[in-house]
């Protein structure tokens, strides 16, 4: 994975309010953002990585169902993260 300690620490401090705090939907949701910008970028080169395609397609999906459960509970924090990251539905 291309992703550091450090950039996961800073990750969890910037959206989930404390570098330990890795179980927030905030957290989990901007860590899948930056695993599918790379992922992406990826693919763009290496369009027959079908093992990669997959991942993406897996992790896109789990970002989604996080994203409906923040909807569900806390409306205003959905949109708060939407807007942070720049996702649209």
């Amino acid at each position: 994975m291309h992703l550091t300690t450090e950039q996961k620490k800073s990750i969890f401090e910037k959206y989930g309010k404390s570098e330990v705090n890795t179980g927030s939907a905030e957290a989990q949701i901007a860590l899948f953002t930056e695993r599918i910008t790379h992922l992406t970028a990826h693919l763009k080169n290496n369009k027959k990585d079908f093992g990669t395609q997959r991942s993406l397609i897996k992790l896109v999906s789990k970002r989604r169902r996080l994203l409906n459960y923040l909807t569900k509970i806390d409306i205003l924090r959905y949109r708060a993260i939407v807007s942070e990251l720049n996702l649209r539905r």
